[in-house]
């Protein structure tokens, strides 16, 4: 079971970004999906969230500006990323809150993370 990350880059202020984020392996449901990022010298942060049922939240940071999204059936999450400010710069993962099909068909609940891709945006 993981989840990978793609999407990240160099962008200049102003540009956009697409994040894409996908789970494999045993998975029998998913529940939130979520974004964080950390930037140099910080701590990780939540950028977005997103339920099952598709209820969204969003960092005050980055609201009118990025877009969570999912697709529950290709078992990935989205994050679009507009109107790009240097202070975006930042390792961006995916989490998420993954049932796992295991013994006996069992599921139990773990929180996964993807590996990270790197967003630079330049001024």
């Amino acid at each position: 079971v993981q989840l990978q990350a793609s999407g990240g880059g160099l962008v200049q202020a102003g540009g956009s970004l697409r994040l894409s984020c996908a789970a494999s392996g045993s998975i029998y449901s998913i529940n939130d999906m979520d974004w964080y990022r950390q930037a140099p010298g910080k701590q990780r942060e939540l950028v977005a969230l997103i339920t099952r049922g598709g209820n969204t939240n969003y960092a005050d940071s980055v609201k009118g500006r990025f877009t969570i999204s999912r697709d529950n059936a290709k078992k990935m999450v989205y994050l679009q990323m507009n109107s790009l400010q240097p202070e975006d710069t930042a390792v961006y993962y995916c989490n998420a809150d993954l049932g796992i099909v295991g013994g006996l068909g069992l599921v139990s609940w773990h929180d996964y993370w993807g590996q990270g891709t790197l967003v630079t945006v330049s001024s």
